[in-house]
């Protein structure tokens, strides 16, 4: 039998701003609230365990250094990239340049810590 990811733990400055931009972005809702400042987000049903994996805030002090190994792709479910793009600049990202160049087909982004995302053009079904 293999593995499945069930969650994604991110650090962060403010987990509260993080969880509430990503949950936004993903239509995810708080699942957990733990003491000292933990919050976890999923989608409303099933939650944890089920076909996506939850993200989960965990408070740090120490401040992030470097390029992180590791970022999200997302795709728009209802609307076309233009106005997804739109949609996640309103909410709190900002456009990066990491070299991508004005032909890409993707927007390279930041969540309001500096995470890198890429927002792709292709618009999926949702779950």
């Amino acid at each position: 039998m293999a593995c499945r990811i069930s969650e994604i733990v991110i650090d962060s400055a403010d987990p509260e701003r993080l969880a509430t931009f990503w949950s936004e972005v993903l239509g995810f809702v708080e699942l957990d609230r733990e003491e000292g400042g933990v919050i976890e987000i999923g989608p409303a049903d099933p939650g944890f365990g089920g076909p996506q994996p939850t993200l989960v805030f965990l408070p740090v002090d120490t401040p992030t250094t470097g390029k992180l190994r590791l970022h999200f792709d997302v795709n728009a479910t209802d609307r076309d990239q233009d106005a997804e793009l739109e949609r996640l600049l309103a909410l709190g990202a900002r456009k990066v340049d990491i070299g991508q160049g004005e032909d890409a087909h993707w927007h390279v982004l930041a969540d309001p810590e500096g995470n890198e995302f890429c927002l792709l053009r292709r618009r999926l079904l949702p779950l």
